[in-house]
């Protein structure tokens, strides 16, 4: 069989990349050469799975008589770019992962299934499927009205950003109601003049209506009437699919999207931007744990264009960036209206008479506001009722049976309440008596937005109150529906989580309060008070972004910590200088590089028992990698999640190079040591330890 091949060898060998958790890739044969880039299907053990041809190599690497044939090359997208293709490669190559598990999770659900190309369904293909069904976008789009004045800073970083020449990192530091947005949107307009694409990355799915709203009124005379494509997991197939494919084609000129935008197909690349680059929703945290603002740096000095990281809050790592001179810093101190910063108050909540986690104050405030028809923002970044049930008899507390966590109590219209873990999903009933002791007088243990939306009810019996987290927004576009109502004054409360923190301008807005800050002042994580700090920056910064004055209430037991003492300065800057003096002494990032291993089993012991292996085996051998220090096995802090136990093994290094070179090595003998009893996932540049 391998003899009546012999002719024209160069020619018919194939190398294809799959999503397997294989490290491939595999070989084929075809009877002539598959450019690299185009999709395959191909058969894989007993399935046939589409997958996407990254060689042409002269022989095979395995017994030419074992390999298979290609079964149909897919010609309804041209193939993947070799730009595209360089950047999956460098994803797979630093993340630590197999080729085929960056490309084709990063391509729409249908271009990756046997099933839509092959079977009775098929009728052409995806791709033809959905040419057919596209019809103009229903017009909902802002009006465009006059574009505001640039102040003297905004200009400066407008212009330092359209007369960059190639590639050129750029941090926008800017305070809360600075004019990044504006920044962004002049800087787009000059490089769509020039025929180029932008691609604008935002943290949240919640945050894309109105950058979506605001790109085509102001952009459309030089995208055109189509010329935007949005990108993000809450997308239907046919919708990804249409975005995907106008970007390539290079009819969409601007790409909104999350951070699998980052993946986007580009035609012609002239600006990537970054908004709130310091979000830890940029990090993915399952399969490849990618950083999308990483990758996006890495795609802008590939393919020679600016790339702009937009924070009023950077991450340190960024930061320091910048003070280094690796990244040039663009800085607008002031609000872009004649607004000023909001004055930030701390209330010792030490020995105060509390309202339900409300201080006098805080409620004092609320009414001043409502008496002026004015709105306020409660923050908790706590969803639910309360965080826990419990028993004041017997001590009992509702902890889920699966997890080695609190289940959160959910109140539900008509006493359908229940009680959920936030780790696992599992729901109960709530009890209606004690199981351990049977007193029926269970009581709620801590606040969750829900209990305060409650709290507020009855206090402001008269006030038009709104939540915004999870829970209210889990239908398709009732985030959106319910931001409208704030922005039309239908609301004159509002309490939400982290949702609410971030990009949205409330004019009627005046008041925020901030109940349970202290939650992350004492956490494990070295990185918990810059994300403190963060965001209650960001959720500070809704306040007093119009005419009138702002006010922040923050609710603490420790005001004298360094994170609030900065808040109320607005000292960015000086808290990044304490903070990174911290890091350099403690040798914490960005003064080293870290690699998690974690690993899940049934049994704690097995998982522990396979990390102390990896330590052993990373560790092992005539010379031991010089500057890598592999630290004990640990148990996670919520230690079973589903009934799968978990634990962590953290790799660290002074050197990115030696720890690259370090993890090629060990990664490779990790899958023989876990067998079949242990999941493993190694995580580069971990953000949560």
């Amino acid at each position: 069989m391998a003899d009546s091949h012999a002719s024209d060898r160069s020619c018919r060998w194939v190398r294809v990349v799959l999503d397997v958790p294989l490290p491939g890739p595999f070989d084929y044969r075809h009877d002539g050469p598959i450019e690299a880039g185009t999709r395959v299907i191909v058969p894989f053990g007993r399935r046939k799975l589409v997958g996407v041809v990254v060689d042409n190599p002269a022989e095979p690497a395995f017994d030419p008589a074992q390999i298979k044939a290609v079964e149909a090359v897919l010609q309804d997208l041209p193939p993947l770019s070799p730009d595209w293709l360089r950047l999956a490669r460098f994803a797979a190559d630093y993340y630590q992962r197999p080729l085929g598990e960056v490309i084709l999770p990063a391509l729409p659900g249908p271009l990756r299934k046997v099933s839509a190309y092959q079977g009775k369904r098929s009728a052409g293909g995806p791709v033809a499927r959905q040419s057919r069904r596209r019809r103009a976008q229903a017009g909902q789009d802002a009006a465009a009205g006059e574009p505001p004045a640039l102040n003297a800073p905004q200009q400066a970083a407008v212009d330092a950003l359209l007369g960059c020449q190639g590639f050129g990192a750029w941090l926008l530091h800017g305070v809360t109601g600075s004019g990044k947005t504006e920044v962004y949107l002049r800087a787009a307009e000059g490089v769509l003049g020039r025929g180029l694409q932008v691609l604008m990355l935002v943290p949240e799915i919640n945050l894309t209506p109105q950058f979506e709203a605001a790109l085509r009124a102001r952009l459309r005379h030089v995208a055109g009437e189509d010329g935007l494509a949005v990108l993000h997991s809450g997308l239907a197939d046919g919708e990804r699919l249409a975005s995907w494919t106008r970007a390539a084609s290079g009819q969409a000129r601007i790409v909104l999207g999350t951070r699998l935008a980052v993946f986007a197909p580009l035609q012609s690349p002239g600006l990537i931007v970054v908004d709130e680059e310091h979000d830890p929703s940029y990090k993915q945290q399952d399969g490849l744990r990618y950083s999308a603002r990483d990758l996006a740096v890495w795609r802008a000095r590939d393919q020679g264009v600016p790339v702009v990281l937009g924070s009023a809050t950077p991450s340190l790592e960024t930061w320091h960036h910048a003070q280094r001179g690796h990244y040039r810093l663009l800085s607008l101190p002031d609000r872009a209206r004649a607004s000023s910063l909001p004055a930030v108050r701390l209330i010792d909540t030490r020995r105060l008479y509390m309202e339900n986690g409300m201080s006098p104050q805080l409620l004092e405030g609320i009414g001043e506001r409502l008496a002026r028809g004015e709105q306020s923002l409660v923050f908790l970044n706590r969803r639910g009722y309360s965080p826990a049930l419990h028993c004041p008899s017997c001590g009992w507390v509702s902890k889920c049976p699966r997890c080695t966590a609190f289940s959160v109590l959910h109140r539900g219209p008509h006493g359908k309440h229940r009680l959920q873990c936030h780790h696992c999903g599992h729901q109960a009933r709530v009890p209606h008596a004690c199981p351990d002791c049977g007193d029926q007088d269970l009581r709620p243990m801590g606040r969750g937005t829900q209990r305060i939306e409650e709290t507020l009810a009855q206090a402001f019996p008269a006030a038009r109150i709104a939540r915004i987290d999870a829970d209210s927004t889990r239908r398709k576009g009732s985030a959106q529906a319910l931001f409208a109502q704030v922005h039309a004054g239908e609301i004159d409360i509002l309490v939400g989580t982290q949702m609410v923190a971030k990009g949205h301008d409330f004019a009627r807005l005046s008041l925020v309060g901030v109940l349970n800050a202290d939650a992350m002042l004492f956490s494990q994580d070295f990185r918990a008070p810059e994300r403190l700090f963060a965001q209650l920056m960001q959720v500070s910064g809704r306040a007093g972004r119009h005419d009138l004055p702002g006010e922040v209430l923050i609710q603490t037991g420790y005001p004298e910590q360094f994170v609030y003492q900065a808040l109320m300065r607005h000292d960015y800057q000086g808290f990044a200088r304490h903070a990174l003096q911290e890091r350099e002494a403690t040798g914490m990032p960005p003064y080293a590089y870290q690699a998690l291993l974690s690993a899940e089993a049934r049994e704690l012991s097995v998982a522990l028992d396979f990390l102390q292996d990896a330590r052993e085996a990373g560790l092992a051998g005539a010379a031991p990698p010089e500057g890598i220090t592999l630290y004990d096995p640990v148990p996670l802090r919520i230690v079973r999640v589903a009934d799968i136990e978990r634990a962590q093994l953290l790799a660290e290094s002074g050197s990115r190079p030696a720890l690259q070179a370090f993890l090629r090595g060990w990664v490779r003998r990790l899958p023989e040591l876990a067998g079949s009893r242990v999941r493993w996932q190694l995580e580069v540049d971990p953000l949560e330890i």
